[in-house]
């Protein structure tokens, strides 16, 4: 059974990744933006934009490698009967333990999809699902020393957005669970892969897989979600550092002025960079020294995560249009008004 879950979800995972993240893209991104920066690095604009580059990827890579190792090994090693086993039965506080699960199995948002497509498919309850996947990602130890590393071991940024990630978590999880049936909100598909699982199960005896060749898999799903997580990691550094030198500090002034433009404007950031939780920290920590202010920074954080353009593209594969754009409206409400009560709390 273990080696039969593994397998499917290894499939939706990477299936999902392949329609919806392509390789050569940022690779070529790479490739360029490298020549364009050694071409003209003698120039100050390009070689300022160079080290702001180098420094938020060099930060960022450590996090990165150890989380997506962590990713592989639970996928591999974890069976989604052993994550159900925490969660206690089908009451709606399971909501508020499921929100929390990333301290146990810490799974960034760009591999959580597939694993929350399981634990539908084998029963959790769908306030629960919600909660772990967008809760999931933010509440785990590896962002927690992330954000704290990329913000000078301020641990209250670090403890600050583990709250809030937490507390929207829950909240959209139990509104989920009070507006939809679990029938209304996800494909029939995904409700019927429990039954499926049980037939193959039959139909395909379990059989022992040796500790080398399970290690092997969890460190080749490793490096698939590393080379992806890594293009984008490339592309939203760049973007954050020719943001930085080329915008004066006085325009980040004017622009920044309005708290509530600032969150905006770091939201939208956060949705169309498409970072990974445990590096967009670097990337909001670059920003310290400018006019954004430090709301912003945590919407942008907190954000990311949960909402952005990988994952609308991936929730398709587990959710209904119409429970997408409810999800969508109530995760842009309660982080924008999260990030503006704490612009107003401090």
């Amino acid at each position: 059974m273990q080696r039969e879950i593994y397998s499917n979800s290894n499939h939706h995972a990477t299936g999902v990744s392949e329609k919806n993240h392509s390789y050569w893209l940022p690779a070529i991104f790479f490739i360029f933006a490298a020549g364009f920066l050694l071409f003209f690095r003698t120039r100050p604009f390009f070689a300022t934009l160079g080290i702001t580059f180098v420094s938020i990827v060099l930060e960022a890579l450590p996090f990165m490698l150890l989380g997506t190792l962590i990713g592989g090994f639970i996928e591999v090693f974890v069976s989604r009967d052993q994550i159900i086993g925490f969660l206690p039965g089908r009451q709606r506080h399971t909501i508020f333990i499921a929100a929390g699960l990333g301290l146990i199995f810490p799974v960034c948002e760009c591999a959580i999809v597939p694993v929350v497509r399981r634990l539908v498919g084998k029963g959790i309850p769908l306030g629960a699902a919600v909660a772990f996947l967008l809760g999931g990602p933010i509440v785990n130890p590896i962002v927690f020393a992330s954000t704290a590393v990329a913000y000078g071991y301020e641990w209250k940024m670090a403890a600050g957005r583990m709250m809030l990630g937490y507390g929207i978590a829950v909240g959209i999880g139990l509104l989920a669970d009070l507006m939809f049936s679990k029938k209304q909100a996800i494909h029939s598909r995904v409700i019927a892969v429990q039954a499926a699982d049980k037939r193959r199960a039959v139909q395909r005896p379990d059989t022992q897989i040796s500790l080398w060749r399970k290690s092997g898999r969890a460190v080749r799903h490793a490096s698939d979600d590393f080379i992806q997580i890594g293009g984008f990691l490339v592309i939203g550094a760049f973007a954050a550092g020719l943001i930085q030198v080329a915008v004066s500090r006085q325009d980040f002034v004017s622009l920044m002025g309005t708290p509530a433009v600032s969150i905006l404007m770091m939201m939208g950031l956060a949705m169309v960079l498409n970072l990974c939780s445990e590096t967009d920290a670097f990337i909001a920590a670059s920003f310290r020294f400018t006019a954004i202010p430090i709301s912003a920074q945590m919407a942008f954080m907190v954000l990311g995560p949960m909402l952005d353009i990988k994952l609308l593209l991936m929730y398709i594969s587990l959710f209904k249009k119409r429970v997408i754009i409810v999800l969508a409206g109530l995760i842009l409400t309660a982080v924008f008004a999260a990030a503006w009560i704490l612009e107003f709390a401090r």
